[in-house]
């Protein structure tokens, strides 16, 4: 067996790869070293714990499933960033069946703080795009926002919206377009 590990990401690669075969319960110290080809202590030398493999997976998984287009006009237009955060859903879903669902769950039996932060940093990164987004979309109206409304809690609502869909699995963007047609334009 071999006693190097390549790399970190190729321990990430294929623990997401684990988790798109056999389901996220297959991540572990040990079935991970077996996947690489590699030994357990090799593993230990990249994460100090499962929790600590357990969430770095699962950032690596936020970051594929919301990985950057390389069409950047996605970012210019609320709308077409709607529709493509939409699909990347979908795609997540498709990919990694039940992992929004599932792995906050699994960060409640484990390391329950670093799994909130990474959780919480995703989610604000995300947040952040959206509000950039708004703010920069030439057709949104130029007194759509206010002092009481704004573009933050703007971004906080389609965000929730969001949060919901993934719940219901409901994949079609076409209500929350609907909203920002009547909101903002």
């Amino acid at each position: 067996m071999n006693t190097v590990v390549t790399s970190k990401e190729e321990i990430l690669r294929t623990s997401r790869e684990l988790i798109q075969r056999q389901g996220w319960s297959a991540v572990n110290i040990r079935s991970v070293a077996a996947a690489c080809g590699v030994s357990v202590g090799s593993i230990y030398n990249y994460f100090d714990s499962k929790a600590a493999l357990v969430g770095a997976t699962v950032e690596s998984v936020w970051c594929e499933i919301f990985r950057r287009p390389e069409d950047r006009t996605v970012f210019q237009d609320t709308q077409a960033c709607i529709t493509w955060m939409y699909g990347r859903m979908e795609y997540g879903c498709k990919v990694y069946p039940g992992f929004f669902n599932l792995h906050s769950l699994a960060f409640m039996r484990g390391d329950k703080s670093d799994g909130k932060r990474r959780m919480q940093q995703t989610w604000q990164h995300i947040l952040e795009g959206l509000c950039s987004v708004l703010k920069q979309d030439s057709k949104v109206r130029p007194d759509a926002f206010t002092e009481q409304f704004t573009a933050e809690q703007f971004a906080g609502v389609l965000f929730s919206l969001m949060l919901s869909a993934l719940l219901r699995q409901d994949y079609d963007p076409s209500a929350v377009l609907e909203i920002i047609r009547r909101t903002l334009y």
